[in-house]
């Protein structure tokens, strides 16, 4: 079991309300655990996920897949009102690249290099 709790997908942050890091797991989010340092949040939300996957287990729960097994296609749909589909496809056309790219590239993490210029006539 020990194997398959790390493989959720944990986070660790400062709340100003309670003072205190907060150690969060994505495919648990009704869970959290405080404590003063972040090593002890991580350790608390990793043992308090543990627990609640034993007891899901007894009650016949079904237990939540980590995210990093999902299977993912690379699509998804994004509705956003017209006006902004216009923008965005005319963007597109004036950098001489597909909206599907343009959109690609806005949501892909920046690599730390600079965007590449459209060239001019």
């Amino acid at each position: 079991m020990k194997n398959f709790i790390d493989r959720y997908t944990y986070r660790v942050i400062w709340s100003e309300d309670d003072e205190e890091f907060v150690g969060l797991c994505a495919e648990f989010p009704y869970l959290s655990w405080l404590e003063p340092t972040r090593e002890a949040a991580l350790a608390g939300i990793t043992k308090v996920v543990e627990e609640s996957i034993e007891f899901m287990k007894e009650d016949g729960d079904p237990i939540p897949e980590p995210l990093q097994l999902h299977k993912y296609s690379g699509k998804f749909m994004v509705r956003v009102p017209p006006d902004v589909h216009r923008t965005l496809a005319l963007e597109a056309a004036e950098q001489g690249v597909s909206l599907n790219r343009l959109v690609s590239s806005r949501l892909a993490p920046s690599s730390g290099k600079p965007t590449p210029k459209r060239k001019t006539a």
